[in-house]
């Protein structure tokens, strides 16, 4: 009798142990899962690019020789490739930028996000029809990104972050201006310019699976302010974490 109890505590006990470890290990998988995200992805963000550029432009009507509302640009270009080592053909449906958070610093000026414009000398104009909250290129035999196309076997998708009308240059003094050195004439700071800039980007294969991750930008860089353009190039991007959100 007293054996047969003991047997049965230790059958329970051994049970017990088994179910907390297996809890034990799920647990360690999903908080890895959650730090490292999906081991071997089909695409892959391989580079992210940022133009950064200040423009100045005419208002109507003026009597000053000149008399600009000033913009400062970020033009941020998202490069994704095939993943060679995922060992088979995968199909991009659809590559969706959205969710984007402005956190600036203070509230000079004006923050806006755009999509290219098909228009043959420029790739963004700062036009009320052309801002958005969200962007979505869809996948295609070929890339086109003023017609919001990608690729589906890989390409770059882009859109714009600026700052309106973050000041304005009025004189009568100047025969010419240097274009870049509107910030500077116009006392803007770098505090009135830093913005983190944080958005979801989710990649949608045909077969229907998703991959979400989000990324965080601190710009622009405090060069922006004395060269008027600058071009930044990110590739070390082990914090770009992408999560499967649908099978």
């Amino acid at each position: 009798m007293y054996n047969k109890s003991t047997k049965k505590i230790i059958h329970v006990i051994i049970i017990i142990v088994i179910i907390f470890a297996v809890f034990c290990v799920a647990g360690v998988l999903a908080l890895k899962y959650q730090v490292e995200g999906e081991a071997n992805l089909p695409f892959e963000i391989t580079k992210i690019s940022i133009i950064e550029s200040v423009e100045g432009i005419e208002n109507s009507g003026h009597e000053e020789r000149w008399n600009f509302n000033v913009n400062q640009n970020n033009d941020i270009y998202i490069y994704i490739e095939k993943n060679s080592g995922y060992g088979k053909t995968e199909i991009i449906d659809e590559i969706t930028i959205d969710n984007i958070l402005i956190n600036k610093t203070n509230n000079r000026g004006e923050s806006k996000i755009y999509k290219p414009v098909e228009d043959e000398k420029t790739m963004f104009k700062n036009l009320e029809e052309n801002e958005i909250t969200e962007i979505t290129y869809k996948g295609e035999l070929e890339s086109n990104i003023k017609q919001q196309k990608i690729s589906n076997q890989g390409g770059i998708v882009v859109f714009r972050y600026a700052i309106n009308n973050i000041s304005e240059y009025v004189s009568n003094e100047n025969e010419e201006i240097d274009y870049s050195k509107l910030l500077q004439l116009t006392n803007v700071s770098q505090e009135d310019l830093q913005t983190k800039l944080t958005f979801n980007i989710t990649i949608k294969l045909t077969t229907g699976r998703k991959y979400q991750a989000t990324i965080e930008l601190d710009i622009p860089t405090d060069e922006i302010i004395e060269k008027g353009t600058v071009g930044e190039e990110m590739t070390n991007l082990d914090n770009i974490v992408f999560k499967r959100i649908e099978n």
